[in-house]
């Protein structure tokens, strides 16, 4: 076992313990502002693009069409009462620790394409960011999020597979902490 999945198992059990009572407020709070289940599990493409299923608490409405949020035509007319707060947060990205336990992720890779992002998708086999299993954050996501075009995304993903080590992982947890208390980068 490496020492990255060593790490990736410690910080993530260790976060789903200190998180769990605001998971669970979460939990009861997306069930009781919205109709339908607190978790939505997305198709998202993984390591060597295998499809595995990521949950996040719901933000959308239920009936809102399963693509990337950039594409919606109005991607605010489709969120929750609290979708907007619980992604500004990142909130939303708690359930993610369960796929960092089971190995589908790591908390520092490429942010996992959703199945049918064919473009991102392509772009990244094409530069062998495939390789990397995914990540709760990522070099891109301390560099853009959502501001960032999939060209853009994917060299940052590049860079990340070329610069990727324990001490540029520590790097990249320390960015994205400060982007998130920062609500930095979030669009939708």
């Amino acid at each position: 076992m490496s020492l990255k999945r060593v790490f990736d198992i410690f910080v993530a059990a260790g976060a789903a313990v200190l998180f769990a009572l605001p998971m669970v407020l979460v939990l009861l709070a997306v069930r009781w502002t919205s109709s339908g289940p607190a978790l939505y599990w997305s198709k998202r493409i993984g390591r060597d693009n295998r499809v595995f299923l990521m949950p996040k608490f719901r933000t959308m409405r239920t009936d809102t069409p399963v693509v990337a949020t950039h594409l919606l035509t109005d991607p605010a007319r489709h969120l929750t009462s609290i979708g907007g707060f619980l992604r500004k947060t990142s909130l939303d990205e708690l359930p993610q620790l369960w796929c960092i336990l089971k190995g589908d992720m790591s908390l520092v890779g490429p942010r996992p394409a959703l199945f049918n992002q064919d473009d991102l998708i392509a772009a990244r086999t094409k530069e062998n960011v495939h390789r990397l299993l995914p990540g709760l954050t990522g070099w891109a996501q301390v560099n853009g999020r959502d501001e960032l075009a999939i060209p853009e995304k994917v060299a940052l993903d590049a860079e990340y597979l070329r610069r990727q080590g324990m001490l540029f992982d520590l790097r990249i947890l320390f960015m994205t902490a400060i982007k998130v208390a920062r609500a930095a980068g979030v669009k939708h």
